[in-house]
């Protein structure tokens, strides 16, 4: 569960905690939107983000993505609602450097990894989409774009969700292709990411929590390494 925190510079950095992603409609540094729309207005005070991308975030086949959230029949809008939270979080949320990595991509240069989801967040978008239908599992790759938008690849059939994805864990961590890393762990525990949240951003201290424990883990494998070069260089000396 702990991320591979190092950026660009090799090095282990406290601008981990606030910083945007370079991907496609993203902001170059974190900062204020007073007119986020909606499900995207708790990132109000510091997100990258801007206010036409939160509004882009609710509409369907928005120029964001052009992704066709209807690719087997009318997405229920209780579902829908978690797919909008879920780009919230994706385009406003300053406190996912600990789980970026570059990545070699047309579109964007970075991505998330295993960002650790609240269980209340998985459990519920599992549950509100449970009598919905979709034709895949991996919702990154694999889609015929012949048309301009997403729809389902030759050779597959659409399937109940339940049947695609038979648990909340199935579905958080196969959706994007192991953005997302399921977890027990509740939001009161603060070692959790949470998708929504009223009042201040309770992720930056949670993004804190895993940075420091990264820390830590590196600070000791640096020193076992040393530890190790001494004892053979002492060897070598006798």
């Amino acid at each position: 569960m702990f991320p591979a925190i190092f950026h660009l510079s090799g090095t282990l950095s406290l601008d981990t905690l606030n910083m945007c992603m370079d991907a496609k409609h993203h902001k170059t540094e974190p900062g204020p939107e007073g007119e986020l729309y909606l499900q995207c207005s708790p990132w109000r005070d510091n997100a990258c983000c801007t206010a036409n991308t939160s509004v882009e975030a609710h509409e369907d086949n928005s120029y964001l993505y052009n992704f066709n959230w209807n690719h087997c029949g009318i997405m229920s809008p209780k579902c829908k609602k978690h797919f909008t939270q879920d780009a919230c979080f994706y385009e406003c949320s300053p406190n996912l450097g600990p789980w970026i990595q570059q990545v070699d991509q047309s579109w964007r240069k970075e991505r998330i990894i295993d960002v650790p989801l609240c269980m209340e967040d998985c459990h519920d978008w599992w549950e509100d989409c449970k009598n919905d239908y979709t034709c895949k599992s991996n919702w990154h790759k694999g889609w015929d774009w012949s048309s301009g938008v997403n729809k389902c690849p030759e050779g597959s059939r659409c399937r109940i969700w339940t049947e695609v994805y038979p648990t909340p864990k199935s579905m958080c961590e196969q959706i994007w292709s192991s953005s997302y890393l399921y977890t027990t762990l509740p939001k009161s525990s603060g070692r959790c990411m949470q998708l929504w949240f009223t009042g201040p951003n309770p992720n930056r201290k949670v993004a804190e929590y895993y940075l420091n424990n990264a820390q830590q883990r590196q600070s000791f494998a640096s020193t076992k390494l040393l530890l190790l070069a001494i004892a053979f260089l002492s060897l070598r000396m006798y």
